[in-house]
């Protein structure tokens, strides 16, 4: 069993966030849903394949920060990701790094002020 099930990413403008998501890691999200309140836009998820599932939460108690946990978001081109999130305004908060074996990873802030990494798959 995976440790991790689900993550919520806090945004602050859910459509903004939805837009900066599909511009740089080619995410489609399904309609925004409102639980207990807070806006969710859910993460593309495939019960039979291996991950957590996730989703953009707006809401009073989701506040975007550099400083918390760091969600890893596999790519396949990272060169691609980090010109796509640095032509939206983003800044790379840690360059890409070799982390092993043909794995590289790197971190970028994305459109709502989260650390955000990202990991060559």
């Amino acid at each position: 069993m995976n440790l991790i099930v689900h993550v919520e990413i806090p945004v602050l403008d859910i459509e903004r966030a939805m837009g900066f998501y599909n511009a740089v890691f080619g995410l489609n999200f399904a309609e925004v849903v409102t639980i207990h309140g807070n806006k969710m836009a859910f993460f593309p998820f495939a019960a039979d394949q291996n991950g957590a599932s996730g989703a953009l939460a707006q809401g009073d108690v989701y506040v975007p920060t550099r400083d918390g946990a760091i969600i890893y978001i596999g790519v396949s081109d990272m060169d691609e990701v980090l010109a796509k999130a640095v032509a939206l305004g983003s800044e790379v908060l840690f360059p890409k790094t070799l982390a092993g074996e043909d794995i590289y990873v790197a971190e970028i802030a994305d459109s709502e002020g989260n650390r955000i990494a990202i990991q060559s798959v």
